[in-house]
């Protein structure tokens, strides 16, 4: 299976623009699971732009804590 890197950072909303995983997906959830992170796509806009991929970040943002 072809990675389709030009479709996915099209809908990419991760705004870390010097990010060499931009539209690879599967490097970028590679990259925050290592980290106990999600990734931007994961958030909305707002929480998004904190950086924060943090789990208890998105566990906020949802109202689950």
């Amino acid at each position: 299976m072809d990675c389709k890197v030009s479709a996915n950072r099209k809908r990419c909303n991760c705004t870390y623009e010097p990010c060499p995983r931009k539209g690879i997906c599967c490097e970028c959830l590679a990259h925050h699971r290592e980290r106990n992170e999600l990734p931007a796509c994961y958030f909305t806009a707002s929480a998004e732009r904190t950086y924060d991929r943090s789990v208890d970040a998105f566990l906020r943002m949802r109202g689950a804590v």
